[in-house]
């Protein structure tokens, strides 16, 4: 580098016009350098989310959680593992090495996953997740109505109008609704009214499991004409699920009126919305009104 010394020192204007040309190149360069907020990168890291309904945590980890660690620690490139149960639903979070593909380590678990599904409780089945920068949301959107509309007609008109018109939107991945609540029917049972009818909350069930449904009816054959029938049994109103027959004593039938209360309500609210600092409350659930004995 001795050379470059005695250009310096020999030919000082030169010297200052390459310093200079230099400064300047890279302060247009910063001032055009493209900044993305949201960067394409692949983090090597895989959630499995496992729903077990109505289970405790305890019940979840030894059921569930345990299994999936056990499956997922045999994948090669893991790096580490920690698992979180809670009430009803099992975390399990595997982060692998950087040089690991994030694709090719989610088939991976899956894989290994499918050798323990019947070890399983039934009706619980993982979901492996891949994380991704881009799932971030970019905006958010509130909508507000009267304070006497009821949450779940504002939650319908959110769901049924509003996204429905982004989902059309070019570039929208996926859009999620916190803080509604959709209509629940809660039919609240009476246990005199079940003992005095001879009936349980196990016949009640059932027999609202099995009136409440859309069934197909047949065909009729009407010379070359095919009509299909199909059974409309799915109720609309509350009242109409109180008109389903639990059992029958001879020619008098018990109906989930008579050993039941029904509600037209809503579900309870999981998620919270706030605008402005405020948030609308949901409304307190109505505990069931006894009837008086006869």
């Amino acid at each position: 580098m001795q050379w470059l010394s005695n250009v310096a020192v020999r030919r000082p204007v030169f010297a200052s016009v390459l310093i200079l040309v230099l400064v300047v190149v890279g302060f247009v360069g910063y001032r055009t350098l493209g900044v993305d907020k949201f960067p394409k990168v692949d983090f090597p890291l895989i959630t499995i989310v496992t729903p077990y309904p109505g289970a405790s945590p305890a019940a979840v980890e030894t059921d569930v959680t345990q299994k999936v660690e056990e499956a997922v620690n045999t994948v090669s490139g893991l790096d580490t593992l920690t698992s979180t149960s809670t009430e009803g639903v099992s975390l399990v979070i595997a982060q692998f090495d950087l040089e690991v593909d994030p694709d090719k380590a989610a088939q991976d678990i899956n894989e290994h996953l499918a050798s323990i599904l019947r070890d399983l409780p039934p009706g619980t089945r993982p979901e492996v997740r891949k994380a991704d920068p881009d799932a971030a949301p970019v905006i958010v959107l509130s909508v507000k109505g009267p304070d006497r509309l009821p949450i779940r007609e504002l939650t319908r008109f959110a769901d049924k109008q509003v996204k429905q018109r982004i989902e059309r939107l070019r570039g929208v991945g996926q859009i999620v609704i916190l803080g509604g609540q959709d209509r629940q029917i809660n039919v609240h049972l009476d246990a005199i009214r079940l003992a005095a009818a001879g009936v349980s909350a196990i016949d009640v069930q059932r027999a609202i499991a099995s009136g409440n449904v859309n069934v197909p009816g047949g065909r009729i054959e009407r010379g070359p004409l095919n009509t299909t029938l199909r059974v409309e049994g799915r109720a609309v109103e509350a009242s109409q699920i109180g008109e389903i027959v639990v059992r029958q004593l001879g020619s008098h039938p018990i109906k989930v009126r008579d050993v039941a209360e029904i509600i037209d309500s809503e579900e309870d609210a999981e998620t919270a919305a706030v605008r402005n600092g405020a948030s609308r409350r949901p409304p307190r659930s109505r505990s069931p009104r006894r009837r008086p004995r006869p």
